[in-house]
């Protein structure tokens, strides 16, 4: 089968197939691969537009972030009393956010994984049962580490200061293969180095059969008897890509992959998910915090891995460690000042070295439906993050100046420029609003949780709906907690396992 834009679709469209899965990103391509592969006939539908490999990598930034990203990378999670707004990043493309990441992977942490089964019922989610599944992925996806060769400047830098505290850092794991460290990761690889799941799953999928749909609106899932039979939207066909025509898929079986931050929405509509209390509830976001220092020497950060190296030595602190590097006019863009006192902060890029850290969080964050396309997302961090948010902005700065760094930049709205060692260690965190705290999430988790009944979760250990039969829900938004790593590698872990499962039930006639 195929690839097929929707939007050169004319009138409404309605197709059958064995299963529908909505979402083309992680969790949605991994599991229409495995079925496809399985003899089932599987439909993709996907919201966004798709783009070759060969186009995005020759985009510019704001091109990236104009065709491929959500809300052109603006999407903000709304802090709720003294918590910060989040911009929280996704990608809205075939191939999803798995498009616009870094391309970290880690397995979910044993820690985490206990907890799991001691607080959540989730007593089969051990090491030992998931690695075949991790083994499985990280083989297609070719998770590796990236070598020293390729840290930049501004990473080694950190390690410098680092050292000094006893601490260096490790080499990070990432799915590439050929990389040479062009620092793009995020707006597209122009290398076709990345193996994102538009590379690595879907292509697989669709020489097996299965047909990719791009421009499509999911709103619903169609239900009879008890029994998720397809799903219903609209087509993205109208004047400059509004919805215009109806979609209707029937399918035997429904996988929705929305991710946390829509399929509550996708369920709410549908009737799913609300006795539970849980849907929409407890997402957790990782909150991620970048601190830029100014050094003599020239840095030129961009030169090198985006994300080449972390360090796991305070995770007893909740806070996690990690090298990136942000295209040279993005951090020029965000450097304080305005006229020419933005211009002379602007001359230092060559000169700015940049590392970002993010908080294991307990999950604050609420989905609530609103009139119109998108859901509102509002999030109040607990007392404990937001100590962890003044802790990671403060050990950032420190060992940046235990590198030699001339002056700080901290994530802090209203600060009037740099600030000199002397002047950041006066610098009184705790008596700044955490509101003027710049702050980022690319993995938002857990607003239709799996568990073991209907009273504290939305899907039970399989992934299938309590509420209604043949549909199964496989994205990040089952996943119990906060992970404390970056969660690609486990949602796409998550959902081979519950494809495998999936495989092993007969399709209703």
């Amino acid at each position: 089968m195929t690839y097929i834009s929707a939007r050169d679709h004319r009138g409404d469209l309605e197709i059958g197939a064995d299963v529908v899965v909505v979402g083309s990103g992680a969790s949605g391509s991994v599991v229409a691969h495995e079925l496809q592969k399985a003899g089932q006939r599987v439909v993709v539908l996907e919201e966004g537009p798709r783009i070759d490999a060969d186009e995005y990598g020759q985009m510019t930034v704001a091109e990236s972030l104009r065709h491929m990203w959500r809300d052109g990378g603006m999407t903000v999670a709304a802090g709720i009393g003294d918590s910060p707004m989040i911009n929280v990043t996704m990608g809205r493309v075939v191939g999803g956010s798995s498009v616009v990441t870094g391309g970290v992977c880690f397995r979910t942490p044993e820690s985490v994984l206990a907890s799991w089964q001691r607080e959540h019922g989730l007593p089969d989610y051990t090491p030992r049962n998931l690695d075949e599944a991790f083994a499985h992925v990280e083989k297609r996806i070719h998770v590796e580490r990236v070598p020293e060769a390729m840290r930049s400047i501004s990473t080694t830098l950190f390690d410098r200061g680092l050292r000094k505290q006893g601490v260096q850092l490790e080499a990070m794991h990432r799915n590439t293969q050929g990389c040479h460290g062009c620092g793009r990761c995020n707006f597209g690889c122009p290398e076709k180095a990345k193996l994102s799941v538009d590379r690595s799953y879907l292509p697989e999928a669709v020489a097996n059969g299965a047909d990719v749909v791009s421009h499509c609106l999911v709103e619903k899932v169609l239900s009879r008897g008890g029994r998720a039979v397809g799903v219903s939207g609209r087509l993205l066909n109208g004047r400059g890509g509004r919805p215009g025509g109806k979609l209707t898929v029937h399918a035997r079986r429904v996988v929705v992959a929305c991710g946390a931050w829509h399929t509550p929405t996708v369920l709410r509509r549908s009737g799913v998910g609300k006795r539970s209390g849980a849907l929409g509830k407890r997402m957790t976001l990782r909150p991620g915090f970048k601190l830029m220092a100014r050094f003599d020497e020239k840095v030129e950060g961009w030169k090198g891995a985006l994300q080449s190296a972390f360090s796991e030595a305070f995770e007893g602190r909740g806070i996690t460690l990690t090298s990136v590097f942000i295209p040279p006019s993005v951090v020029a863009a965000t450097l304080p000042g305005i006229g020419p006192e933005h211009l002379r902060h602007a001359d230092m890029v060559p000169h700015i070295a940049m590392f970002g850290g993010i908080i294991h969080d307990e999950g604050a964050g609420t989905v609530h439906d609103v009139p119109g396309r998108e859901p509102m997302v509002t999030y109040r961090m607990t007392k404990r993050d937001r100590a962890r948010s003044r802790d990671i902005v403060r050990l950032m700065g420190e060992v940046y100046l235990d590198a030699g760094a001339r002056e700080i930049f901290p994530p802090i709205l209203g600060l009037p420029g740099g600030l000199g060692p002397d002047e950041f260690q006066r610098l009184d965190l705790d008596r700044i609003p955490l509101r003027r705290f710049e702050v980022t999430s690319q993995h938002p988790l857990g607003t239709a949780r799996m568990g073991p009944d209907r009273k504290h979760a939305v899907v039970d250990t399989d992934g299938r709906a309590f509420d209604l039969d043949e549909l199964y829900v496989v994205d990040g938004s089952i996943v119990p907690t906060s992970l404390g790593v970056n969660p690609q590698l486990s949602i796409m872990a998550l959902a081979t396992r519950l494809a495998w499962r999936m495989r092993e039930r007969r399709l209703p006639d």
